[in-house]
Protein backbone atom coordinates (compact mmCIF):
# COMPACT_ATOMS: atom_id res chain seq x y z
CA UNK A 1 0.00 0.00 0.00
CA UNK A 2 1.36 3.53 -1.10
CA UNK A 3 1.41 6.36 0.58
CA UNK A 4 -0.39 9.48 -0.24
CA UNK A 5 2.00 11.63 -2.23
CA UNK A 6 1.83 15.60 -1.96
CA UNK A 7 1.80 16.89 -5.07
CA UNK A 8 4.18 20.22 -6.58
CA UNK A 9 0.75 22.38 -7.06
CA UNK A 10 -0.39 21.87 -3.40
CA UNK A 11 3.19 22.39 -2.30
CA UNK A 12 3.65 25.10 -3.85
CA UNK A 13 0.11 26.62 -2.81
CA UNK A 14 0.54 25.72 0.65
CA UNK A 15 3.78 27.66 0.94
CA UNK A 16 2.75 30.82 -0.73
CA UNK A 17 -0.56 30.82 1.55
CA UNK A 18 1.00 29.97 4.66
CA UNK A 19 3.16 33.27 5.10
CA UNK A 20 -0.39 35.61 4.93
CA UNK A 21 -2.45 33.21 6.94
CA UNK A 22 0.24 33.34 9.70
CA UNK A 23 0.19 37.32 9.47
CA UNK A 24 -3.36 37.40 9.52
CA UNK A 25 -3.42 34.61 12.68
CA UNK A 26 -1.09 36.91 14.59
CA UNK A 27 -1.90 40.10 14.01
CA UNK A 28 -5.47 39.72 13.49
CA UNK A 29 -7.01 36.81 14.73
CA UNK A 30 -4.53 36.50 18.17
CA UNK A 31 -5.38 40.44 19.17
CA UNK A 32 -9.36 40.35 18.39
CA UNK A 33 -9.72 37.30 20.38
CA UNK A 34 -7.28 38.62 23.51
CA UNK A 35 -9.40 42.09 22.68
CA UNK A 36 -12.50 40.18 23.27
CA UNK A 37 -11.56 38.41 26.52
CA UNK A 38 -10.39 41.65 27.86
CA UNK A 39 -13.87 42.83 27.57
CA UNK A 40 -15.29 40.39 29.77
CA UNK A 41 -12.72 40.91 32.61
CA UNK A 42 -12.63 43.93 35.53
CA UNK A 43 -10.29 46.53 35.78
CA UNK A 44 -7.15 46.60 37.25
CA UNK A 45 -6.98 48.61 41.15
CA UNK A 46 -4.48 50.86 39.49
CA UNK A 47 -5.39 50.54 35.87
CA UNK A 48 -5.11 47.71 33.24
CA UNK A 49 -6.95 44.43 33.79
CA UNK A 50 -7.89 42.50 37.03
CA UNK A 51 -6.51 38.45 37.84
CA UNK A 52 -9.15 36.14 36.62
CA UNK A 53 -8.45 34.96 40.05
CA UNK A 54 -7.71 36.75 43.19
CA UNK A 55 -7.13 34.63 46.35
CA UNK A 56 -8.31 38.13 48.10
CA UNK A 57 -12.03 37.73 48.12
CA UNK A 58 -12.51 41.96 48.57
CA UNK A 59 -10.95 42.01 44.91
CA UNK A 60 -13.26 41.20 41.92
CA UNK A 61 -11.91 38.68 39.95
CA UNK A 62 -13.29 36.34 36.96
CA UNK A 63 -15.26 37.65 34.09
CA UNK A 64 -18.13 39.57 33.80
CA UNK A 65 -20.00 41.35 31.72
CA UNK A 66 -20.15 45.00 33.38
CA UNK A 67 -18.05 46.83 30.20
CA UNK A 68 -21.18 46.44 28.02
CA UNK A 69 -23.79 46.90 30.59
CA UNK A 70 -22.04 49.87 31.48
CA UNK A 71 -21.93 50.97 27.58
CA UNK A 72 -26.07 50.45 27.37
CA UNK A 73 -26.94 51.93 30.63
CA UNK A 74 -25.65 55.63 29.37
CA UNK A 75 -27.31 57.11 26.06
CA UNK A 76 -24.34 59.44 25.63
CA UNK A 77 -22.31 56.19 24.60
CA UNK A 78 -24.33 55.76 21.76
CA UNK A 79 -24.73 59.30 20.78
CA UNK A 80 -20.84 59.51 20.60
CA UNK A 81 -21.76 56.16 18.24
CA UNK A 82 -23.36 57.96 16.09
CA UNK A 83 -21.65 61.36 15.60
CA UNK A 84 -18.51 59.32 14.72
CA UNK A 85 -20.87 57.24 12.11
CA UNK A 86 -21.78 60.63 10.77
CA UNK A 87 -18.60 62.48 10.56
CA UNK A 88 -17.38 59.44 8.69
CA UNK A 89 -20.47 59.17 6.21
CA UNK A 90 -19.36 62.94 5.62
CA UNK A 91 -16.38 62.21 4.87
CA UNK A 92 -17.01 59.45 2.21
CA UNK A 93 -19.61 61.26 1.00
CA UNK A 94 -17.14 64.34 0.39
CA UNK A 95 -14.23 62.54 -0.71
CA UNK A 96 -16.37 60.83 -3.20
CA UNK A 97 -17.63 64.40 -4.51
CA UNK A 98 -14.11 65.49 -5.03
CA UNK A 99 -12.67 62.29 -6.01
CA UNK A 100 -15.16 61.63 -9.31
CA UNK A 101 -14.03 64.16 -11.24
CA UNK A 102 -10.29 64.15 -10.92
CA UNK A 103 -10.41 60.38 -11.19
CA UNK A 104 -12.38 60.86 -14.39
CA UNK A 105 -10.20 63.66 -15.66
CA UNK A 106 -7.01 61.64 -14.57
CA UNK A 107 -8.30 58.34 -16.37
CA UNK A 108 -9.02 60.90 -19.71
CA UNK A 109 -5.54 62.87 -19.79
CA UNK A 110 -2.27 61.57 -22.28
CA UNK A 111 -0.10 59.25 -20.59
CA UNK A 112 1.98 61.57 -19.09
CA UNK A 113 -0.07 64.06 -17.43
CA UNK A 114 -1.89 60.78 -15.89
CA UNK A 115 1.63 59.74 -14.51
CA UNK A 116 2.42 62.66 -13.12
CA UNK A 117 -1.36 63.68 -11.14
CA UNK A 118 -0.89 60.27 -9.69
CA UNK A 119 2.66 61.15 -8.74
CA UNK A 120 0.86 64.45 -7.03
CA UNK A 121 -2.10 61.97 -5.39
CA UNK A 122 0.37 60.09 -3.66
CA UNK A 123 2.90 63.14 -2.98
CA UNK A 124 1.28 63.79 0.50
CA UNK A 125 2.08 60.25 1.67
CA UNK A 126 5.82 60.77 1.55
CA UNK A 127 5.48 63.03 4.67
CA UNK A 128 4.14 62.17 8.04
CA UNK A 129 0.63 62.13 9.22
CA UNK A 130 1.03 64.75 12.11
CA UNK A 131 2.81 66.81 10.55
CA UNK A 132 0.21 67.38 7.98
CA UNK A 133 -2.85 67.53 10.31
CA UNK A 134 -0.59 70.21 12.90
CA UNK A 135 -0.02 71.87 8.97
CA UNK A 136 -3.96 72.62 9.50
CA UNK A 137 -3.80 74.36 12.98
CA UNK A 138 -1.54 77.29 11.05
CA UNK A 139 -4.11 77.20 8.02
CA UNK A 140 -6.97 77.25 9.94
CA UNK A 141 -5.35 79.25 12.85
CA UNK A 142 -7.47 82.22 14.32
CA UNK A 143 -4.05 84.82 12.82
CA UNK A 144 -4.27 82.69 9.72
CA UNK A 145 -4.87 84.56 6.08
CA UNK A 146 -8.00 81.99 5.42
CA UNK A 147 -9.66 83.09 9.12
CA UNK A 148 -9.46 86.57 8.46
CA UNK A 149 -10.66 86.41 4.91
CA UNK A 150 -13.55 84.12 6.30
CA UNK A 151 -14.44 86.33 9.33
CA UNK A 152 -14.13 89.70 7.29
CA UNK A 153 -16.68 88.26 4.36
CA UNK A 154 -18.70 87.49 7.73
CA UNK A 155 -19.13 90.54 8.66
CA UNK A 156 -20.47 91.94 5.60
CA UNK A 157 -23.50 90.02 7.06
CA UNK A 158 -23.16 91.36 9.69
CA UNK A 159 -22.39 88.03 11.37
CA UNK A 160 -20.13 87.63 14.24
CA UNK A 161 -16.69 85.44 13.93
CA UNK A 162 -16.66 82.34 14.10
CA UNK A 163 -13.58 79.91 15.00
CA UNK A 164 -12.32 78.07 12.04
CA UNK A 165 -10.08 75.69 14.43
CA UNK A 166 -11.44 73.57 16.89
CA UNK A 167 -14.57 73.42 15.43
CA UNK A 168 -16.84 70.47 13.47
CA UNK A 169 -15.92 71.95 10.62
CA UNK A 170 -12.03 71.80 11.27
CA UNK A 171 -12.45 68.17 11.94
CA UNK A 172 -14.33 67.52 8.94
CA UNK A 173 -11.47 69.21 6.83
CA UNK A 174 -9.12 67.56 8.15
CA UNK A 175 -10.74 64.26 7.63
CA UNK A 176 -11.30 65.24 3.77
CA UNK A 177 -8.04 65.73 3.34
CA UNK A 178 -6.36 62.73 5.19
CA UNK A 179 -8.55 60.61 3.50
CA UNK A 180 -9.13 61.94 -0.64
CA UNK A 181 -6.57 59.83 -1.98
CA UNK A 182 -8.01 56.32 -0.45
CA UNK A 183 -10.43 57.42 -2.80
CA UNK A 184 -8.88 58.79 -5.79
CA UNK A 185 -6.72 55.83 -6.41
CA UNK A 186 -9.63 53.16 -6.42
CA UNK A 187 -11.32 55.30 -8.55
CA UNK A 188 -8.87 56.06 -10.86
CA UNK A 189 -7.70 52.59 -11.38
CA UNK A 190 -11.15 51.72 -12.42
CA UNK A 191 -12.04 54.16 -14.38
CA UNK A 192 -8.53 53.95 -16.49
CA UNK A 193 -9.43 50.58 -17.73
CA UNK A 194 -13.47 51.74 -18.86
CA UNK A 195 -13.37 50.77 -22.80
CA UNK A 196 -13.65 54.22 -24.95
CA UNK A 197 -15.68 52.38 -27.52
CA UNK A 198 -18.58 51.46 -25.20
CA UNK A 199 -18.95 55.73 -25.20
CA UNK A 200 -18.27 55.82 -28.82
CA UNK A 201 -21.29 53.51 -29.40
CA UNK A 202 -23.55 55.19 -26.79
CA UNK A 203 -22.71 58.31 -29.09
CA UNK A 204 -23.83 57.17 -32.26
CA UNK A 205 -26.91 55.74 -30.87
CA UNK A 206 -27.63 59.24 -29.83
CA UNK A 207 -26.95 59.59 -26.20
CA UNK A 208 -26.07 62.63 -24.49
CA UNK A 209 -23.16 63.50 -22.68
CA UNK A 210 -24.94 63.13 -19.52
CA UNK A 211 -26.38 59.78 -20.46
CA UNK A 212 -23.34 58.45 -21.57
CA UNK A 213 -21.92 59.05 -18.13
CA UNK A 214 -25.01 57.68 -16.20
CA UNK A 215 -25.86 54.52 -18.64
CA UNK A 216 -22.42 53.64 -18.99
CA UNK A 217 -19.39 54.94 -17.23
CA UNK A 218 -21.29 55.39 -13.68
CA UNK A 219 -22.71 51.99 -13.67
CA UNK A 220 -18.90 50.53 -14.65
CA UNK A 221 -17.37 52.62 -11.92
CA UNK A 222 -19.67 51.10 -9.03
CA UNK A 223 -16.81 48.65 -7.88
CA UNK A 224 -14.47 51.70 -7.65
CA UNK A 225 -16.78 53.80 -5.91
CA UNK A 226 -17.50 50.75 -3.49
CA UNK A 227 -13.81 50.13 -2.85
CA UNK A 228 -13.48 53.96 -2.35
CA UNK A 229 -15.79 54.39 -0.10
CA UNK A 230 -14.28 51.32 2.00
CA UNK A 231 -11.24 52.71 1.92
CA UNK A 232 -12.13 55.92 3.27
CA UNK A 233 -14.95 55.28 5.83
CA UNK A 234 -13.41 52.45 7.66
CA UNK A 235 -10.33 54.11 8.85
CA UNK A 236 -12.57 57.63 8.93
CA UNK A 237 -15.19 56.18 12.00
CA UNK A 238 -11.91 54.96 14.13
CA UNK A 239 -9.87 57.67 13.70
CA UNK A 240 -8.69 60.11 16.93
CA UNK A 241 -5.50 62.06 16.06
CA UNK A 242 -7.43 64.53 13.92
CA UNK A 243 -10.22 65.32 16.35
CA UNK A 244 -7.71 65.62 18.96
CA UNK A 245 -5.72 68.16 17.00
CA UNK A 246 -8.28 69.97 15.09
CA UNK A 247 -11.27 69.41 17.10
CA UNK A 248 -10.28 69.91 20.34
CA UNK A 249 -12.66 68.42 23.48
CA UNK A 250 -15.94 68.90 22.03
CA UNK A 251 -15.55 66.86 19.13
CA UNK A 252 -15.19 63.59 20.59
CA UNK A 253 -15.51 60.64 18.61
CA UNK A 254 -15.47 57.15 19.42
CA UNK A 255 -11.93 56.87 18.22
CA UNK A 256 -11.36 60.01 21.09
CA UNK A 257 -13.07 57.38 23.32
CA UNK A 258 -11.47 54.58 23.23
CA UNK A 259 -7.77 56.46 23.00
CA UNK A 260 -9.44 57.96 26.73
CA UNK A 261 -10.22 54.54 28.14
CA UNK A 262 -6.66 53.18 27.81
CA UNK A 263 -4.43 55.87 28.17
CA UNK A 264 -6.39 58.20 30.39
CA UNK A 265 -8.83 56.64 32.60
CA UNK A 266 -7.07 53.26 32.17
CA UNK A 267 -10.09 51.25 32.16
CA UNK A 268 -8.81 48.60 29.80
CA UNK A 269 -12.73 46.22 30.23
CA UNK A 270 -14.87 48.95 28.79
CA UNK A 271 -12.21 50.73 26.32
CA UNK A 272 -11.77 46.67 24.64
CA UNK A 273 -15.75 46.71 24.83
CA UNK A 274 -16.10 49.88 23.14
CA UNK A 275 -13.19 48.39 20.22
CA UNK A 276 -15.97 45.66 20.02
CA UNK A 277 -18.25 47.06 19.81
CA UNK A 278 -17.07 49.07 17.00
CA UNK A 279 -15.85 46.09 15.11
CA UNK A 280 -18.95 44.68 14.80
CA UNK A 281 -21.03 47.94 14.04
CA UNK A 282 -17.72 48.69 11.43
CA UNK A 283 -18.50 45.13 9.98
CA UNK A 284 -22.34 45.04 10.07
CA UNK A 285 -22.15 48.75 8.13
CA UNK A 286 -19.83 46.98 5.25
CA UNK A 287 -22.05 43.78 5.07
CA UNK A 288 -25.48 46.14 4.40
CA UNK A 289 -23.27 48.05 1.72
CA UNK A 290 -21.86 45.09 0.00
CA UNK A 291 -25.66 43.72 -0.14
CA UNK A 292 -27.00 47.07 -1.51
CA UNK A 293 -23.92 47.14 -3.69
CA UNK A 294 -24.79 44.14 -5.27
CA UNK A 295 -28.88 44.77 -5.68
CA UNK A 296 -27.62 47.94 -7.40
CA UNK A 297 -25.40 46.23 -10.19
CA UNK A 298 -29.05 43.26 -10.21
CA UNK A 299 -31.20 45.85 -11.22
CA UNK A 300 -28.61 48.52 -12.95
Amino acid sequence: MTRPTISRAHLVKWLVSSPPLLFLLLFFVAPGIIMVVASFRYPGEFGGLAALYSPTPNLPSGLTAEAYRFFFSDPIYAEIFVKSFAVALATTFICLLMAYPLALLMARSPKRQRDLMVLLVIMPFASNFLIRAYAWMIILGPQSALSRLTNDFLLLFHAGPVPLLFSPVAVLVGMVYVHLPFMILPLYTNLERHDPLLLDAAQDLGASAWQRFWRVTFPLSLPGIFAGSALVFIPALGVFAIPDILGGTHDMLIGNLIKEQFLGTRDWPFGSALSILLTVAALAWAGLAAGLARRWRHYA
